[in-house]
Order: C-alpha cells, then sequence, then structure tokens
C-alpha cells in the first residue's frame, strides 16, 4: 500500500504595496495668480485709459469739456475740432506733422542703420580700444537727452546750425542704446561660421554685412528703427532749444504752443486735445505695420 506523498501548500507572495505618486503641486496659487492678474490689470488701465480719455474729451466742444464728466460723451463736435485745427494758421498742424513725420522717419531708417553698422562692428571685428569705447557707448545710455541738450545747442551755435533742420536731423543719427541693441542682436543672430565662409568666398567686410549681416539682423534693425521712430517723434526738448521758426517746429513743441494761447483763450483746449489725439495716430499705425516683423524671424543666423 502505497502512502500518499504530500505537497506543501502553496503559499501566495502577498504583493507589495506600490508608492502612490504624490500630485506635483503648482507653483504659487491663487493668491500669485491674483498679484499677477491685479498688476497686468493697473498697467494696461495706466496705459490705455488716458488715450481713452483722450478720445472723449476730443469729441466735445468747450463748454462740455469742463462740464461733463471725464468719460461722458456730450454734444457731438469731434469733426467741427478736427476742422478747426486743420484751418487753425492756414494750416499750420498739417505743417507741424509733415515735420515730426520726417524727423522721425529719418532718424528711424538712417539713424537705425548707423546704430546696426555700429553694434555689428563692436561684436565681429576686433580693433584697439574695442572694450573703451563701447564702455563710452554704455556710459551714453545712461545719460538723459534732456541733459545733452544745452551742449548740443552751443555745438550748433558754433557752427551756425540752429533754427535748421540739421540741428534736429544730425543729433538723431546717434543712439547709444541702438548701439548696444545692435549689439546683442549681431551676438545672437549672426553666426561667425556663416561669416567666415562668406570671407571664404572673396566677399569682404561690406558686402558680407550688407548681404549676410543686415538682413539676419533685421528684426533688430526694425526695432531699433521703431525705438528711433518713438524717440524723434516724442522728443521736445530739443526742438524747442534748437528752432524758433514755426514752420520748422514738430507737432510736440507745436501743440505746446497752443497749450500756452489756451489760458487766456480757452477755445483752443479743444483743439489742444484733438491735436493731441491726431498726432499719436501715426505710432499706432507704425505700431502695427511694424509688429510682424518682431514676430518673424526670430530663427534667423540660426546655423543649419
Amino acid at each position: 500500500m502505497s502512502t500518499p506523498t504530500l505537497t506543501p501548500p502553496r503559499t501566495s507572495t502577498p504583493a507589495l504595496p506600490t508608492k502612490r505618486r504624490r500630485p506635483v503641486a503648482r507653483s504659487g496659487g491663487f493668491g500669485s495668480t491674483f498679484t499677477v492678474n491685479a498688476l497686468l490689470i493697473l498697467g494696461c488701465a495706466y496705459m490705455v485709459l488716458p488715450v481713452v480719455w483722450l478720445f472723449f474729451a476730443a469729441t466735445k466742444n468747450t463748454a462740455d469739456l469742463y462740464g461733463t464728466a471725464a468719460y461722458a460723451l456730450g454734444e457731438p463736435a469731434f469733426l467741427d475740432n478736427v476742422m478747426a485745427v486743420l484751418n487753425q494758421d492756414g494750416g499750420l498742424f498739417l505743417r507741424w506733422m509733415a515735420n515730426s513725420m520726417f524727423y522721425a522717419a529719418f532718424g528711424a531708417i538712417l539713424g537705425g542703420l548707423i546704430s546696426v553698422m555700429a553694434g555689428y562692428a563692436f561684436d565681429k571685428f576686433q580693433f584697439r580700444g574695442k572694450d573703451s569705447f563701447f564702455g563710452i557707448v554704455l556710459v551714453g545710455v545712461l545719460i538723459p537727452n534732456t541733459a545733452t541738450v544745452l551742449p548740443m545747442y552751443l555745438l550748433a551755435s558754433v557752427f551756425g546750425i540752429t533754427n535748421t533742420i540739421w540741428a534736429i536731423l544730425i543729433p538723431v543719427l546717434c543712439n547709444p542704446f541702438g548701439v548696444y541693441l545692435a549689439r546683442v542682436y549681431s551676438a545672437a543672430y549672426v553666426p561667425a561660421e556663416t561669416l567666415e565662409a562668406a570671407r571664404v568666398d572673396g566677399a569682404g567686410p561690406i558686402r558680407s554685412f550688407f548681404s549676410l549681416g543686415l538682413p539676419m539682423m533685421m528684426p533688430g534693425y526694425i526695432t531699433i528703427a521703431l525705438f528711433q521712430f518713438v524717440g524723434v517723434w516724442n522728443n521736445f526738448m530739443l526742438p524747442l532749444v534748437m528752432l524758433q521758426d514755426q514752420q520748422l517746429l514738430p507737432v510736440s513743441v507745436g501743440i505746446s504752443i497752443w497749450q500756452g494761447y489756451s489760458i487766456p483763450q480757452p477755445e483752443f483746449t479743444p483743439m489742444v486735445i484733438t491735436g493731441s489725439l491726431l498726432s499719436i495716430i501715426p505710432l499706432l499705425l507704425a505700431f502695427i505695420m511694424l509688429q510682424r516683423f518682431w514676430k518673424s524671424g526670430l530663427t534667423a543666423g540660426s546655423v543649419k
């Protein structure tokens, strides 16, 4: 009689407990989100509300301007205000706008190109005193423009160009901040390998800049030109000191003259406000039309 073999009972291995992954807590919280959004709203309100007030005020006559709320519409007088601005002193406002457009476009196109060329040279060329000269450029960035008006007026008096367009055009050709920004763009967008390949192919420094460097730095050039355009358009102290002929004044100084007239003659106040509204239209158009150049070409200059 065979004895049965006993098999040991099968014991199941207990499953090891798995660690539950803790949810990753988001950085910040409601408080930080609320703070950031609140600051953004305050910043937008700080920049937008004056323009909105300017639009509402330009639609009012003199009585409604002083007798209604700031953001309330009065009797529709916008077209009357525009016609008064355009017809004052034989259309002098249009001459001021043309002067501002000429000064700003000259400074943006030619002054921006000079800044791009200087920044490119500081980045790609090696010459004696390079760091010292660039240090002087950085010092120029720190000096406010109003502090240089009187020395430039004395220099203009020596050369006899005061009360001429050259007293405005020559100073806008130099922009230390534009030179600094151009050097940053040159270092980021223009690789040394590309210039070396152009040098091997026989291209000189000037041809390399205009054929390769400038196209690669075009987003930077547009940005610098726009900064120049806005800066020259809003420039007040330099033309105020340099120019005496009203036919040569930019719109910023011309409107300030009308502002002085509005104290004894309140009917000039709607003209000052309407003229200020019309004077910002070119700046808005410049930002809208040139915005696509900032978004495009962000990878320009990358080595493929």
